[in-house]
């Protein structure tokens, strides 16, 4: 019967599971019912269900199957290139005569191509590290990326197989992890709750909380953190762990769910010596855990040399080395360039690649010699091809090896609610793609950001007091309005700057996606979660402190300036800037996911809402708006709560603004005496046939409505209009994440 065994590491205590098996020569039709049998029982047991499980087919075997599921990673002739655009220079902007001659004519040269790889090929096992070492722009990186299907389909060529069969891209995301050179952890969340975030997103949801602390504290035991566990990351203003510690905890984020396959983009660049071999001896560990690890070094250290496995020395592209670490004398000496004795190997071979690389010939030589001395060592069965140890399954396909390392504990995220069927014809193994559910991953992602942002209660706060300010400022410039004339200049005034204030208040929102991005890019591109999943739980998180902000602005203005409408009139004119609010940040967060820089983003939504605010109707009527610009009129975000405000305070038709000799306001006349403008308005009465005294109402607030063009829309359309426009702002902020955020090189 299948049992789960745990197994202790050197350096800490590393729990997975281990199925047994009966040995066998090839695969049967009914020996693989069995293996997927034993499948199913392991997963049983792995979440705690009860029910019976299979019987084995020979008890008397089961401690011979305690082997691991064998991989082997291969790729060949990878090679990848790029164009690079033909500088313009300042002869190419002079028109030239046109001549008959081919020779005299002008031609279009195409653009330049650069070869970043160049038939590239290798191979390694699980339980070994596999490094590629170079220069700086020695095609490195791209290696690795183009090993983790980093790089756009059909602009690499060659072919990325696992155990002979190519991997194909979504299972490639579901068995493999990658380790980006920069640490992009969340500053204010600490190392146990850095990798039981991780653990909700790649381990399935029907795994119990507590198995899932169980995986987070033996990862934190396997990493060596477990002093740091409960302390924060820490970034610029906050002290944390230390450089060494924020890299292995990188590195747990995307092992939590135990890939087969790990990529690492220069995991001990920036790190000592101590904690390069410190992150390196981790890497070893989870190696011999049964993984297959790819990393990019600069320049290993001898101890860190001591744990790597497999080389592969590459020069502008090309391939100058790729062996074991303890052929490198001989290699180099068969060379002619021998290796002294008490040198680091790794150091004097970057030196002399380097040295190459500035010579005439460059490391032609190196690449050639590379070439011969790796088909002589095949010819000689020095190096044969790797091919997978003894198995007691040898004839599994791909999807069936990883069925069965699913049922040991590898891929936990995908592993427990794996579909898995058997027919005599063939056998399918079918992943989810994603983990948990759009609502788990809603939660998960919401209670994430609301920890961060609460530990960071001063970005709120001065927010707040921003907003409490700039409210002050208002109510104390526009105290107590009065209903004259000037009075409905002054709150036209007041209106315009307050909503536009709401929407450059939104900008700070800015820095917020763009801190996040390359954490978001990293968590999407192995499909942690889906990308509608966080565009709905950054808006739910974003819109309490609206609301917040909302109510504090309306509490300081409307009183105080003393605005109409009641205990009704209040509640709208908080419902017009909540819906401001959101209207604005969901704009600015759509600018966030199109700009990369911050800086750039500011100028960008600084001025277009100035545009907003042109186009709003303050400064200028709709009706004198000419035709060719009155569609940005109506695209102004600021006209829609401008007009909502405006019918909230001049909506009573039986309040009047202007009586009597108020006519003469805000005109020349406004300085003659009130005698002489009494004598005028008499004039002007007896000339229109009408009675006009002191006390006669002329301009109510429908009058003013007119007068502004404020007559297409209801207060409460305005209202659902601005709403709407935040809800577009975060489609469109979707459709960003979606197109641009593939992570891929073109």
């Amino acid at each position: 019967m299948a049992r789960i065994v745990a197994a202790d590491d050197d350096d800490g205590t590393q729990q997975f599971y281990s199925m047994e098996l009966n040995s066998i020569s090839s695969v049967s039709d009914s020996t693989l019912g069995q293996l997927l049998k034993n499948v199913s029982d392991v997963r049983k047991l792995a979440i705690g269900d009860e029910t019976p499980v299979h019987e084995s087919l020979n008890q008397d075997h089961d401690d011979d199957l305690m082997r691991t599921v064998p991989f082997v990673l291969s790729f060949d002739n990878l090679t990848y290139n790029v164009s690079i655009r033909q500088k313009l220079t300042f002869r190419d902007l002079i028109p030239r005569r046109k001549t008959e001659d081919p020779e005299m004519a002008q031609t279009v040269t195409p653009p330049n191509t650069k070869t970043l790889l160049n038939n590239i090929s290798g191979e390694t096992r699980d339980g070994e590290i596999m490094a590629v070492l170079g220069a700086s722009g020695s095609g490195k990186s791209t290696l690795i990326d183009a090993l983790a299907n980093r790089i756009a389909k059909g602009s690499l060529k060659g072919a990325v197989k696992l155990n002979g069969e190519t991997l194909q891209s979504r299972t490639l995301k579901v068995i493999s992890a990658y380790v980006m050179q920069d640490d992009l952890l969340f500053p204010m969340l600490t190392v146990e709750e850095t990798l039981m975030f991780a653990a909700e997103f790649r381990l399935p949801r029907s795994l119990p909380k507590s198995k899932k602390k169980l995986r987070v504290q033996a990862l934190i035991e396997q990493l060596g953190i477990k002093n740091a566990a409960k302390t924060i990351i820490g970034d610029e203003g906050h002290r944390g762990i230390s450089g060494g510690e924020r890299r292995r905890v990188s590195i747990g984020i995307d092992i939590i769910h135990d890939p087969i396959l790990l990529f690492l983009d220069e995991p001990t660049s920036g790190l000592d010596s101590t904690s390069a071999y410190m992150v390196v001896k981790v890497l070893k560990r989870i190696a011999q855990s049964g993984s297959i690890v790819i990393m990019s070094i600069h320049q290993p250290s001898h101890r860190v040399l001591g744990l790597l496995n497999r080389l592969i020395f590459l020069s502008r592209g090309n391939t100058v080395y790729s062996g074991s670490p303890g052929s490198l004398p001989r290699f180099f000496a068969e060379f002619g360039s021998p290796i002294p004795e008490n040198e680091n190997r790794t150091e004097f071979a970057l030196d002399l690649i380097r040295e190459l690389e500035g010579s005439a010939g460059g490391t032609r030589g190196l690449v050639e010699f590379n070439k011969k001395w790796q088909e002589m060592k095949k010819e000689n069965n020095r190096q044969p091809r790797l091919t997978p140890p003894p198995s007691p399954y040898p004839n599994l396909t791909l999807k069936e090896a990883i069925a069965a390392s699913i049922s040991r504990g590898k891929l936990v995220s995908g592993g427990e609610s794996a579909a898995i069927s058997t027919s005599t014809a063939a056998t399918t193994l079918t992943v989810p793609a994603f983990a948990n559910s759009i609502w788990i991953e809603i939660l998960t992602l919401s209670k994430r950001s609301m920890l961060n942002s609460r530990r960071q209660p001063e970005l709120f706060g001065i927010r707040l007091a921003s907003v409490v300010i700039t409210g002050f400022i208002l109510a104390t410039v526009f105290w107590r309005i009065d209903n004259s004339p000037k009075g409905v200049q002054e709150r036209l005034g007041f209106f315009a700057f307050a909503m536009s204030t709401m929407f450059y208040t939104c900008a700070e929102a800015l820095p917020v996606f763009l801190q996040e991005r390359y954490i978001f890019m990293r968590e999407t591109a192995y499909n942690a979660y889906r990308r509608s999943s966080y565009v709905l739980s950054h808006a739910i998180v974003a819109f309490p402190s609206l609301i917040f902000l909302s109510v504090a602005f309306a509490a300081t203005t409307f009183w105080a300036v003393g605005l109409d409408g009641g205990p009704m009139g209040f509640l709208f004119y908080c419902l017009i800037i909540l819906a401001s609010f959101w209207s604005g940040s969901s704009f600015v967060t759509f600018l966030s996911g199109v700009v990369p820089h911050v800086m750039l983003g500011y100028t960008i939504v600084v001025a277009i809402l100035a545009y907003f605010l042109l186009f709003s109707g303050f400064f200028i009527n709709r009706n004198r708006i000419p035709d060719y610009w009155i569609w940005f009129h109506y695209m102004s975000l600021v006209k829609y709560p401008y007009e909502a405000v405006l019918q909230n305070e001049f909506s009573d038709a039986t309040k009047c603004f202007v009586r009597g000799v108020q006519i003469f306001d805000n005109t020349p006349l406004g300085v003659l005496p009130d005698g002489m403008k009494l004598r005028l308005l008499d004039s002007v009465s007896r000339s229109l046939g009408t009675r006009i005294s002191s006390s006669t109402c002329l301009t109510t607030g429908a009058d003013i409505l007119t007068q502004q063009g404020v007559t297409q829309l209801s207060k409460w359309n305005c209202l659902l209009i601005t709403v709407a426009f935040g809800f577009f702002f975060r489609a469109l902020f979707y459709f960003c994440l979606l197109l641009g955020s593939k992570n891929k090189r073109r």
